[in-house]
This record gives C-alpha cells, sequence and structure tokens, in this order.
C-alpha cells in the first residue's frame, strides 16, 4: 500500500488496514552501526544492550549517524466501559483529570520529559467527558468504549478509526522533524482491557496473567479475572483475528497505540514503549501488520504479571527493571534518557588510536 506523507489516515478503513505493508528496517546501517561500536575505545559489546538497541535504531532510521535529539511523548487517553463492572479502584472521572494535569505540565510524565527535553503530546481518543480539554488533542472517537462484559467495547469502524489516529499522530511528529517517539497512555480500567486482549491473541489463562493494576484488593483482583474470563467466553475469541479481539475486549488508548507502532514503521521512525498496555498495543499491530515490532524498542519490565508473555511474545528483552506500574510512558522516558547517555558514548567518543592501545577484535557475531 502506497503511503503518502500527506494522507489522512485518520480516515482509514479496514480494506486500506489490511493493505497496509511494512518494510524491513535497512540491515546495512544495523552492520555499521555494530561496527561503530567496536571502534570506540571499550572492551566488545562493553555497552551491553545498548550496542543492538542503538544499532536497530540506525537501521529503523536508514542511518548510522543516530540523532534522537528532537523526542516526544505520544499520551493516549480514554475511558473504559468495563470499569462499570467494578474491576477498579477509581472511576473514570480519573482519566479527565489526569489528562488536564498532563495539559498543564503537572503530571509525572511531564515532569520527567522536561528533563530531557522531550514534549509530551496528550490526545484525547476516547475520554468519557463532553467538553474538549485545552492543552489536549481532542481526537475523540467517542467517550469511552462500551462494558464489553454485555457488548463488544467497539465497533470495528472505530477501532479502524482509533488505529488511524494513532498513524497521523507519527506522521505529525516526523512532520516536526521528531526523531525518536516513546508512548503511554492514561485510562481508568486499561489493565483490564489490556490484559483481556493479551489473553486472547496469545491463548493464556486469565488467571495466570491478570495482575492487581493500580492496587485492587484481593476481592477485586477475583472480580477482574472473572470479568475477563466472562468476557473470552461470551465472544469466544480463541481463533479471532486481532482487529476482532480488539473490537470486543480492547480499549480506544489500545487502538490508538498500536496504529503509533504501525505509523512507526510507516514513517521509520524508533517507537519506544511503556508497559502492559503500550505492549498489548504492539501485540495487536504486529498482528495487523507484520514486521511493526522491528521498529518498536522496549524500555521497561512493568509489574502487571502479563508483561513477560508480551515480552516473550514479542522477542523484547527490556533493560530496567524497576517494578514500575506509573504508566503514562514515564517507564518510556526513562528509556529516553538511558539513550541519551548512550549516544554521548556513541557520538564523542575515543577510539583505540587516540590512547595507542591495539583495537579489539570480535571473534563472535553475538
Amino acid at each position: 500500500m502506497e503511503c503518502s506523507g500527506k494522507r489522512a489516515w485518520s480516515k482509514l478503513t479496514r480494506a486500506e488496514l489490511d493493505d497496509i505493508r511494512i518494510d524491513r528496517p535497512d540491515d546495512p546501517v544495523r552492520t555499521s552501526v555494530r561496527k561503530k561500536w567496536d571502534t570506540i575505545a571499550k572492551p566488545i559489546d562493553g555497552m551491553g544492550r545498548f550496542e543492538k538497541i542503538t544499532a536497530r535504531i540506525g537501521a529503523i532510521t536508514g542511518s548510522d549517524e543516530i540523532n534522537l535529539s528532537s523526542k516526544a511523548v505520544i499520551v493516549m487517553c480514554a475511558d473504559n466501559g468495563i470499569v462499570n463492572e467494578g474491576v477498579t479502584q477509581t472511576g473514570q472521572e480519573v482519566t479527565a483529570l489526569v489528562a488536564q494535569s498532563m495539559a498543564k505540565g503537572r503530571s509525572s510524565v511531564c515532569r520527567m520529559g522536561r528533563q530531557i527535553g522531550a514534549k509530551i503530546i496528550p490526545i484525547d481518543i476516547g475520554i468519557n467527558c463532553d467538553s474538549s480539554i485545552e492543552g489536549v488533542l481532542d481526537r475523540k472517537i467517542r467517550k469511552g468504549t462500551r462494558d464489553f462484559l454485555t457488548e463488544p467495547a467497539m465497533t470495528e469502524e472505530e477501532a479502524v478509526r482509533a488505529i488511524g489516529v494513532g498513524i497521523d499522530a507519527v506522521r505529525e511528529c516526523r512532520e516536526h522533524g521528531v526523531n525518536i517517539i516513546a508512548i503511554g497512555e492514561m485510562g481508568i480500567g486499561n489493565t483490564t482491557t489490556a490484559t483481556a486482549v493479551t489473553s486472547a491473541l496469545l491463548h493464556l489463562d486469565p488467571d495466570r496473567i491478570t495482575g492487581r493494576g493500580a492496587g485492587l484488593s484481593d476481592e477485586g483482583l477475583e472480580r477482574k479475572k472473572q470479568v475477563i474470563n466472562d468476557a473470552l467466553e461470551k465472544y469466544k475469541l480463541d481463533d479471532k483475528d486481532a482487529l476482532t479481539v480488539l473490537e470486543a475486549v480492547g480499549g480506544l488508548d489500545i487502538a490508538g497505540l498500536a496504529g503509533v507502532c504501525i505509523g512507526g514503521a510507516i514513517y521509520h521512525v524508533p517507537i519506544v514503549l511503556d508497559g502492559l498496555i503500550t505492549m498489548a498495543a504492539a501485540l495487536v499491530a504486529e498482528k495487523l501488520a507484520e514486521g511493526t515490532a522491528e521498529y518498536l524498542i522496549p524500555s521497561h519490565s512493568g509489574r502487571e504479571p502479563a508483561v513477560r508473555a508480551l515480552e516473550e511474545a514479542l522477542g523484547m528483552s527490556p533493560v530496567i527493571y524497576g517494578d514500575l506500574a506509573l504508566g503514562e510512558g514515564t517507564g518510556a522516558v526513562m528509556m529516553l534518557s538511558l539513550l541519551d547517555l548512550a549516544m554521548s558514548i556513541y557520538h564523542d567518543n575515543t577510539d583505540f588510536a587516540e590512547i595507542k592501545v591495539e583495537q579489539y577484535k570480535r571473534y563472535d557475531d553475538r
């Protein structure tokens, strides 16, 4: 499918979504980045997984002159009708309140983003409120999803439009010179939707991978597991495609984030994942547009038990193990800061000749 830079992806149709094809990242550039690391005065693979991650970024962007100076954090905000079923500690009103805090630069991700010069872009893709929130991009598909225990969360049209919003967000960032995008979310109830999507797509028992979200009691956790089990039984999702699963038990934030992941692959912009919700979105994206996962960068291994299954399914090894569960993209922003540190060595390095030491030789291809 031809992907014009000026295309309005928010008008995406199911047929057009099915027709998206993802190119492979540039493997010769990947090799070039690895060779450049080997010329730096340090032990072979001394920067560990950061050497492979930066090589992946080079392959994504098509250049070994890696530039991460312009950073953005796209935060998809949406409400979930499943909160009606008692699966959360707080009500939907919290989503709008936190989005307002983001718009004012007061939320956790905003404070962290300022430290590394990352622009925070909150997007209302489905907050359950009537009015627009000043400082939050209004891309609302509907005022929250439906309660998926009683009816599918979204229609096919709504899910596809939300994916298109995410692709558009990447296009707009690229047109403004953004080099790398981190993603996050805000939406009460979205650990339930993300776990349901993960359970369905990976054929996993919800009792094994469902976590406490923002702090459920034992009773609340059991209720959450039961709701997910009942929904999976209701919709018979074992053999369904990713879009059908997304429509049935997903969220508008997950759909929008899946679009961002696909947009990263279309426009060759590396996308840094956060925790459970963004990783569930990444899984949806990979199943909708095979090859998308090659354009994604893991950040941290979150607290929710479903994260481990998603890491394995996506073939990803996060570098941060901090038991994080804040959301908003905060773990991804931490990863951006670590990438900045790695780039300080990659760009302003000392080679072996300068210190009069013979260059180390690589004897394997790990």
